[in-house]
């Protein structure tokens, strides 16, 4: 069945010029771009809404409650820290400067099996987009199916990707910063947590902006920021604490960043929501999503991402 023209409203035809003489290119820069998410089709029936308005107001709440435990616990450990350095100060203690400096930073000590994994993940995040290999071909298409298994699958290049949140009709030049690694990140969501995944991508929880973040788009920008949060091509034995934690999460589980992935994914939702946000504010919610999360990971004692407080907001 051949594909209906996507129709556009003057208002929407105005926000896309206005997107592209405002947002900047950039290879390397976490930006979504200089083009608005592509409008549903007439065609297309959104899923219905299993949700009362309570379920969503606990979602809310959790959100909010996991954050306040969050913090809470990020405020015990640093007054526990200052503490300590207040100890070492008054007995005349010579490593203080080092326990400051170590506030930070520590020494990160790898199981073999640990070791395997961070080396796995920097050969995936080695690997840029090809829309030229058939894998890479084949992946994009299973995340199509695995979006909307009831559609036709579109040819590669076709303005329907835009309903996905790709900012043009060939979804390979959103790539750029994210690479492959990104669009496995986006399959193992639909995967494993598809509930949260349509939720998300078709827009069904709470009162949503005019101008709404696009999901496809959102999720290379996540993939990206979470391995630079986590710092995965470095080798450096001296670590932030975040990594140290993740290197935690690694030892039981090979798909712990394919999960904090999609735990990230639900908690920018989960903030843009609370915050009302926009399509211009995104990076700000991305950024502060990943502060939460980085918090979640320092809290100390955690050895499965299940375990971390915002867990309870995916659903399967």
């Amino acid at each position: 069945m051949a594909s209906k023209a996507i129709r556009r409203r003057p208002a929407e035809k105005e926000r896309e010029r206005h997107m592209e003489t405002t947002m900047p290119e950039s290879v390397t820069a976490p930006l979504l771009g200089n083009s608005a998410q592509g409008n549903k089709s007439e065609g297309y029936e959104p899923i219905p809404d299993f949700w009362d308005g309570k379920s969503r107001e606990c979602l809310h709440w959790v959100h909010i409650v996991s954050t306040f435990i969050t913090q809470s616990a990020r405020k015990i450990v640093n007054a526990i820290s200052e503490f300590g350095s207040f100890l070492a100060r008054f007995f005349g203690c010579s490593c203080a400067p080092q326990s400051s400096q170590n506030a930070q930073t520590m020494l990160i000590h790898l199981s073999p099996l640990q070791e395997e994994r961070l080396k796995f993940l920097r050969q995936r995040l080695n690997v840029p987009f090809d829309c030229s290999a058939v894998k890479h071909q084949d992946a994009l298409k299973e995340l199509w199916r695995l979006a909307y298994p009831n559609r036709e699958l579109p040819p590669l290049k076709s303005d329907l990707w835009k309903e996905m949140g790709w900012q043009n009709s060939d979804p390979a030049t959103d790539f750029r910063s994210g690479g492959f690694m990104s669009l496995e990140n986006l399959i193992y969501f639909a995967r494993n947590y598809p509930d949260s995944f349509h939720r998300l991508l078709h827009k069904a929880d709470g009162e949503r902006a005019e101008w709404e973040y696009p999901f496809a788009v959102a999720g290379v920008n996540i993939s990206y920021m979470l391995a630079q949060m986590l710092d995965l091509q470095s080798e450096n034995r001296r670590s932030s604490k975040a990594r140290v934690g993740f290197a935690q999460l690694l030892e039981d589980d090979e798909m712990a960043f394919d999960n904090l992935f999609c735990l990230a994914f639900q908690m920018l939702d989960a903030q843009w929501l609370a915050r009302r946000a926009s399509y211009m504010e995104f990076n700000e919610v991305l950024k502060s999503t990943l502060g939460q999360l980085e918090q979640e990971l320092t809290i100390g004692g955690v050895s499965r991402v299940q375990n971390l407080p915002s867990f309870r907001m995916l659903r399967r």
